[in-house]
């Protein structure tokens, strides 16, 4: 173990994973010298709770900041917001900061340095995409933009339909707004779920009104007449605003030739968090991470991913003690009340990487028949046909599944089998479930589907 001796620690970017490293760091080390550095004004903003604002489900948006600076202060951590890091030469161990009120710029030294950068929204070659009546949505200054412009807009076009992108579709659904939902992919949310969960997804969504623009490249972008034309390479539609949620790419320019990265930046680290250069690690959107589904590295920017890098690196930067377990990608969202969720790899991923998988769908009432209520539950188990390892699932229903989604995370790090789950202990009351767990059953209808295949 490396004994510690007080060093200066520099933290570039503070939103999930930021925020938990410099708790973290200063949990076990409060003597450490530890230097925030935040372009923006403000720290730890959950930007996944943009749509749930905008929508108007949440009043009070001082609850997407789970802290703030006067915190980390007190725990002993120097911040500095409205700064930002413009360069960073590892050789030399220093850093350069502007600061973003008066322009003064210095040199900064350190012994370790994290990056927790985050990530930025895919903004593409465009025509017209400089049109100020086209919007990104990925930070605080985002988030009040629009929630001063939409009001005024009563066309909205949302350019991407991943999470975040059908998210805002549904609040700006519910709040009135002609909503047009646009995507070069043929289907909602492909990297998320199969085909049968999107469809279901997409048919609500229409019969709320949504107009749903898919298989369609976005070409340009143009005003007119005081209105957006957005211009496909099939169809034009006429909108007040348009709100860019494509994607999203690695905040990793400064140390670009300086560390391992993957081929869209993102920062590559071993099991504590550490990057090829022994005093950089990184955490969150800035950083890949390890898929257990294929054993190899990946890029997932999810916030529950961010806040455990985050706190891994406060744990590993002076010694290596606690390894990553990696992630299954596990995620889920409520659209019209209804929920989606999954975790591993869906077959559309896996076909994408040369991995072989079989998949068995499943739908049954969550809990038994005869009660005054029940819900049914969509399901699908996606897993590996040689060794019957379990390699993903996905769910859709009113009831929430949110916790089934949780435990099949589990069986894929864990390397469980279909068999597995087909006889796993879970409790039976009828409140809650029937006598075999809808998951026993989604383990056992993947057991006969083998059954069938090998007497084919």
């Amino acid at each position: 173990m490396e004994e510690f001796i007080m060093k200066k620690v520099a933290v570039v970017g503070c939103t999930h994973a930021g925020t938990y490293v410099v708790k973290e760091i200063l949990k076990e080390h409060p003597d450490t010298q530890v230097r925030v550095f935040e372009r923006n004004e403000e720290i730890s903003f959950l930007s996944c709770g943009i749509a749930l604002y905008l929508g108007g489900q949440i009043t009070d948006p001082a609850g997407l900041f789970y802290s703030n600076p006067q915190e980390l202060r007190a725990l002993g951590a120097e911040i500095f917001t409205q700064h930002d890091v413009t360069a960073i030469d590892t050789a030399k161990h220093t850093l350069q900061v502007k600061n973003l009120q008066n322009n003064e710029v210095w040199e900064e030294e350190y012994d370790k340095i994290v990056m927790t950068t985050g990530s930025w929204p895919v903004i593409p070659p465009i025509r017209g995409i400089e049109s100020s009546k086209v919007v990104l949505c990925k930070n605080w200054e985002h988030a009040q933009e629009l929630f001063k412009r939409a009001p005024q807009a009563e066309r909205i076009a949302v350019i991407g339909a991943g999470y975040i992108g059908v998210e805002l579709a549904e609040a700006y659904n519910l709040k009135g707004h002609a909503v047009t939902l646009v995507d070069a992919q043929e289907r909602i949310m492909p990297k998320y779920f199969d085909e049968p969960f999107t469809t279901k997804v997409e048919q609500i969504f229409l019969e709320r009104g949504i107009e749903l623009a898919l298989g369609q490249n976005v070409i340009e972008f143009k005003e007119q007449n005081g209105e957006l034309l957005l211009k496909t390479d099939q169809n034009e539609f006429a909108v007040d605003l348009a709100i860019l949620c494509i994607g999203f790419k690695p905040n990793t320019a400064l140390l670009a030739g300086q560390v391992a990265m993957l081929p869209n930046g993102a920062i590559i680290t071993n099991e504590y968090q550490q990057s090829s250069d022994p005093a950089v690690f990184a955490a969150g959107d800035s950083a890949a991470i390890h898929f257990n589904p294929t054993g190899k590295p990946a890029y997932i920017p999810l916030a529950t991913n961010a806040i455990r890098q985050g706190r891994l690196v406060g744990q590993n930067l002076f010694a290596p003690r606690i390894r990553s377990l990696g992630t299954q990608a596990t995620s889920g969202l409520a659209l019209f009340g209804t929920a989606l969720c999954s975790t591993g790899l869906t077959v559309a991923a896996a076909k994408e990487q040369g991995i072989e998988v079989a998949q068995v769908f499943l739908e049954d009432n969550y809990r038994p028949e005869f009660m005054p209520t029940t819900e049914k539950i969509l399901m699908s188990l996606v897993y590996d046909p040689q060794t019957l390892r379990i390699l993903g699932g996905s769910f859709l229903s009113k009831h929430d599944i949110s916790q089934a989604a949780n435990l099949l995370s589990v069986c894929i790090q864990n390397q469980n089998t279909i068999a597995d789950l087909a006889q796993v202990d879970m409790l039976f009351q009828p409140h809650f479930d029937k006598p075999f767990n809808y998951l026993n059953l989604l383990g056992q209808a993947a057991l006969a589907h083998e059954q069938d295949r090998l007497l084919q």
